[in-house]
């Protein structure tokens, strides 16, 4: 069992636990993902992971519940525990590998939307550690929904904006991007994780002003062992699976705009049929929704 030490709520339908898991904590990257189960008859849900301590043997996870599973994951409390709380799975972050005093040579931007906010915190930290600091904005819709400010501006240079206005900056994150590069600044890579649309333009953006840009698609994983087939992606013409091959990879070859058609006609059986014809052996199985793996 994996005990739950803290459990709070960031913002409004968002929380945070800090789970005692020394193994995941002993050897996480910034850019893995952990697979939590509440109970033997649960459901596996891949989370990013947000934070962790190797000291203390903990692992930070932030969620939004949209589903059955995550909803009853919400109502868990400090003092209680998950079945399995298995990991790191994925790939680190691309920088985790480079030199040292080569990443002080280069600027990078963290573009950060909702929960997105959650897995690019322990990237900034990590940075930071190593005597870099990054930029990163946070983009959220409101002020209430702005979440881990606080931590955020202990690690790198913050800037906020929400699309209707009621703190910091206002508009979407692209515009904030616009303003910055306006400003003079310049960057030599960017990172964006949020929504897949927010991904989409973010990335369109970055191409038109030649930022290198390395997007995460957590959020389209669903059973997190590349069995299922939910997360199957086309990166530059070739097939990936998120939850094996990255989740991060490079955004401007990613095909946003079939992932996302791709994500909504999975949800239902029928969809599932169809994809399942179109795509082949490259479907995958073992979901057990979509027969692939009979």
């Amino acid at each position: 069992m994996y005990k739950i030490l803290k459990a709070d709520k960031l913002a409004a339908n968002i929380y945070r636990m800090v789970v005692e898991a020394p193994w995941v904590a002993k050897h996480c990257q910034p850019g893995q993902f952990i697979i939590a189960k509440m109970n033997e008859e649960g459901e596996r849900i891949p989370l990013t992971i947000c934070d962790y301590d190797r000291e203390a043997g903990t692992i930070t996870i932030v969620f939004q519940p949209v589903g059955a599973s995550t909803m009853e994951m919400a109502k868990l409390q400090t003092g209680d525990a998950f079945e399995d709380f298995v990991g790191p799975l994925g790939q680190p972050s691309e920088f985790v590998h480079e030199d040292v005093e080569e990443l002080k040579k280069k600027k990078i931007l963290f573009v950060a939307g909702g929960v997105g906010t959650a897995p690019v915190y322990p990237q900034v930290k990590w940075l930071h550690e190593r005597g870099i600091q990054a930029d990163a904005i946070i983009g959220a819709k409101t002020k209430d929904l702005v979440i881990l400010e606080d931590e955020f501006n202990a690690v790198c240079n913050l800037y906020v904006t929400t699309d209707d206005g009621s703190y910091q900056r206002k508009g979407m994150v692209t515009q904030a991007i616009q303003d910055l590069v306006a400003e003079g600044k310049k960057y030599d890579q960017c990172v964006a994780i949020g929504p897949m649309i927010m991904m989409k333009f973010v990335c369109k953006l970055t191409k038109e002003l030649g930022i290198p840009t390395i997007v995460s698609m957590n959020p389209i994983m669903v059973d997190g062992t590349g069995m299922c087939g939910a997360c199957r992606l086309n990166v530059g013409g070739e097939v990936k699976f998120a939850c094996v091959d990255g989740p991060e990879f490079d955004g401007h070859l990613v095909d946003f705009d079939l992932a996302m058609e791709r994500q909504k006609m999975y949800k239902t059986e029928e969809g599932r049929a169809i994809l399942r014809e179109q795509e082949g052996d490259t479907h995958h199985g073992g979901c057990g929704h979509c027969g692939g793996d009979k």
